[in-house]
């Protein structure tokens, strides 16, 4: 980890960059996948293929993407921010924010349960370092992050905007009106992420309500689209980060079509929607952990 000093106006703050390499970005995405499963499976609740699906990609933003601050601000001057706007992920998000040092990765193991703040969607009003956003709801996410993103604009602050999105939240309307005004507004300081499975809760999208399109929609709401379709790869999703930030700065709002498979990592949840909202059993659970053995960082 690296530890940079940053001042700027009249504040001074710390402000860190995580520089993993590739194998220690493995190994804690396979110790996420154990989170993951050990969390849900723990109250029988939750979201757990979207989660596994995930894991490479928020694993890589915070273990060699961003430039943020454990010492938790919302105003988050001075460092780039993420939004999880399909809430409903949250195990993959609560691994990944205590495993790079916002809170102590014991409090895994109080996921869902009474008076814990890692509730089933994340909330602010809970204080948990991280949480930037109330994201139960679908759709919202991106509308919130272009007010942060046109708040550092006018701030002058030079640090970037990220967001994730499920494709079935893109079924509602509130995202299309948010694309309109980061492009109507040039606010070119941000990059939306899809998770692109094509399932969601009630099957598959194409059956549900088609995205058609998906690229050239977004091309014709005036922003810059970039696509991967191993999304599974941390290879390949840095790679695709790093040209996203190469691109941004350019009067356009940058998005990443990232095609990944629901049930990443573990075989019976793959291939299905049915994993969206669902919990292993004790012979499940034995099953997917024995394909993803335990790591060095160790289990909660």
């Amino acid at each position: 980890m690296i530890f940079l000093a940053y001042k700027k106006e009249l504040f001074l703050f710390k402000l860190y960059k995580q520089t993993m390499t590739l194998q220690e970005l493995q190994t804690q995405v396979q110790q996420t996948r154990r989170d993951i499963l050990r969390m849900v499976h723990a109250v029988n609740s939750g979201h757990p293929g979207g989660s596994l699906g995930c894991a490479e990609f928020l694993t890589a933003l915070y273990g060699n993407v961003m430039s943020y601050s454990t010492d938790f601000s919302m105003d988050g001057k001075g460092e780039d921010l993420f939004f999880l706007s399909n809430g409903h992920i949250s195990p993959v998000f609560y691994s990944v924010l205590a495993r790079s040092g916002y809170f102590p990765v014991s409090e895994l193991a109080t996921f869902r349960k009474l008076d814990s703040r890692l509730q089933g969607h994340p909330t602010t009003h809970e204080g948990l370092p991280g949480i930037r956003i109330a994201s139960g709801s679908l759709g919202q996410g991106l509308s919130v992050a272009l007010g942060a993103a046109q708040a550092k604009k006018l701030n002058n602050d030079d640090k970037l905007v990220y967001t994730l999105h499920g494709d079935g939240e893109l079924q509602e309307g509130q995202v299309w009106e948010a694309f309109m005004y980061a492009a109507g507004k040039k606010v070119d300081n941000v990059i939306a992420t899809i998770d692109y499975n094509g399932r969601q809760i009630d099957g598959d999208t194409d059956q549900v309500l088609p995205l058609g399109d998906l690229k050239a929609k977004l091309e014709a709401f005036g922003w810059i689209v970039l696509e991967e379709k191993d999304g599974n790869n941390l290879e390949k999703i840095l790679t695709i980060l790093d040209e996203a930030k190469s691109l941004t700065g350019n009067g356009k709002p940058v998005s990443i079509l990232l095609h990944t498979e629901m049930g990443n990592g573990v075989d019976y949840m793959m291939g299905s929607h049915s994993w969206h909202g669902k919990a292993p059993n004790d012979e499940q659970l034995e099953n997917a952990l024995n394909q993803n053995p335990e790591t060095e960082l160790t289990d909660y």
